[in-house]
């Protein structure tokens, strides 16, 4: 009797074990993450931005790579089968770093990929979005919207839009600062700063191309959006970073996700 009762206790504390144990991983990670101050962050996603790099032919893919997973680089072909925000093209001179699904590459670590021959981005589909890490490609190098914000807080690995809730707090929209982020299911924005009404913030997503860049958006149109606002709990707060005049870029509401 006593037997038996010791061995259901043990596989009750193994599946009690397995339930908690992602989500003390994800507070393990996250408590040994390096704090962020908003400077720190918004120069992170400048790089991302700005990133100048020169595609050719062989950073192409619209097809299965090597392990039977599909890739639709983010080029100027892309048009051909469906979407049409692809944006870089071969033996023109590129800025910013092109959107890959499940991608968490640093500037440096995506210009050597390309070195290397492996492809320039990889956009999000339905089946990918089904088959979530399964249909991650080791082939192509670039990053995705939770993965730039990853980078961008010095995250020690890919986080994604579900597990942002669990490192931040939930804050006011009059409180946002540099740094934090706007969240909706599937996405995520990081804000700089509001300007004439409109935020402005860093964003690796889809529209109007699939890249990492500055973007626009009115209060009304997140709201509607299903955004939410959220503060990094190892953020560093002190002054916002100045602004500069490079970050004024507008871009049309309807070019957001």
């Amino acid at each position: 009797m006593f037997y038996r009762c010791s061995i259901t206790l043990a596989k009750m504390l193994q599946r009690t074990f397995l339930v908690i144990f992602p989500f003390l991983l994800t507070w393990i990670l996250s408590a040994c993450a390096t704090k962020r101050c908003p400077q720190e962050t918004i120069k992170t996603a400048r790089s991302y931005a700005e990133l100048a790099w020169m595609p050719e032919r062989k950073h192409v893919r619209h097809g299965k790579d090597g392990h039977g997973i599909h890739v639709d680089t983010p080029d100027t072909s892309l048009s051909q089968f469906g979407s049409f925000h692809g944006w870089w093209q071969a033996g023109s001179l590129a800025t910013g770093m092109a959107y890959k699904w499940g991608g968490f590459d640093t500037p440096e670590s995506f210009l050597k990929g390309l070195q290397k021959g492996k492809k320039a981005g990889d956009v999000a589909s339905d089946t990918k979005i089904r088959m979530d890490d399964a249909a991650v490609s080791s082939e192509s190098v670039g990053v995705d919207c939770s993965g730039f914000i990853s980078r961008c807080w010095g995250l020690p690995r890919h986080h994604s839009t579900r597990e942002f809730p669990d490192l931040c707090k939930a804050i006011a929209w009059s409180d946002l600062k540099a740094g934090d982020i706007l969240l909706k299911h599937g996405h995520v924005i990081l804000f700089y700063t509001w300007q004439d009404h409109l935020m402005i913030g860093y964003e690796s997503g889809s529209k109007p191309s699939w890249k990492v860049r500055i973007c626009a958006l009115s209060l009304s149109d997140l709201k509607k959006k299903g955004y939410q606002p959220w503060r990094y709990r190892r953020m560093k707060r002190n002054d916002n970073p100045p602004i500069e005049d490079s970050f004024f870029v507008i871009l049309p509401d309807q070019n957001h996700i």
